[in-house]
Order: C-alpha cells, then structure tokens, then sequence
C-alpha cells in the first residue's frame, strides 16, 4: 500500500501550504477589494469549479445580484475568469482561468513591461541593483524561474 506524501513529509507539505497562503493573500493584494472578496474562495477551494453569480451571492449575500454578475463578467474579460454560458439558459458559469501563484506571475510581468515602458533602461538598472541584493539562494531560484520560462 502506497501512502500519501503527506504522512511521510508533513513538515514539506506544511511548507508548500505556507507558499500557496502567502501568494494567495500576493495576489488578492493586486486585485481590487471586490475582485479579491470573490477570488479569494475561488482560488481557495471553498466554491465549487464551475460556479454562477449565484454560487457567489451565497457567500457575499449582501452584494446584488447585478453587481456581482458584472463583476464576474468584467474578471472574465481580465482573464482572472473563464465564462462559459449554461446550455439553454441565459446564465454563464465561470471558473478560474488560473492559480493565484499563475496570476501573481502573469500580473508581475504586466508590472515590470509597464516599468520599463515608463523608465526604460534605468528600470533595468534598478532591478538589476536589486538582484545584486538579494540573498543567493533567492538568486539562485530566479535563474531557475527564468530558464523555466
């Protein structure tokens, strides 16, 4: 019998729990409050994948029905969201088009394109004195996030 990882390595899976908590709570900070209220059970687990506005105003009941479906329509369009429509109705399920680890990469990168749009090549500057500061096994991890890409 084969056991989960789990019962042999609870102090690693404890750890990558951690990370998944710090950049979920990483991204929620991105996000609008609204945009976070919402995303902040989905990425969680807590709403069940696919969703409607209705799955949602049970756990923010003191939103409206409206407010909540554009907003859903509106993250779909962000692409935080897929949204398919429900066949023969007029309603759309929605699921995450991603992790709050995928979103938190992908908004980084619309982050650091903007700065180096603004700033050019003193953007370039700035982030390369600050590898120079970061400890090296943080260096090492960054090499090995960019050779992934």
């Amino acid at each position: 019998m084969i056991l989960p990882a789990h019962v042999y390595y609870p102090p690693i899976v404890r750890l990558l729990k951690m990370r998944a908590d710090k950049q979920l709570e990483r991204a929620l900070k991105v996000l609008g409050p609204l945009e976070a209220r919402i995303m902040r059970p989905v990425w969680a687990g807590s709403v069940p994948e696919p969703f409607t506005v209705r799955d949602i105003q049970k756990i923010t009941p003191k939103l409206a029905y409206t407010t909540l479906m554009t907003t859903l329509s509106r993250m779909a369009e962000k692409g935080l969201l897929t949204q398919d429509r429900v066949a023969s109705q007029r309603a759309f399920q929605y699921r995450a088009a991603g992790t709050a680890a995928d979103y938190l990469a992908t908004a980084s990168r619309e982050h650091a394109n903007r700065m180096l749009k603004q700033f050019g090549d003193a953007a370039l500057a700035a982030f390369a004195a600050h590898l120079d500061e970061l400890p090296r096994d943080q260096r090492e991890r960054l090499r090995r996030a960019a050779s992934r890409e």
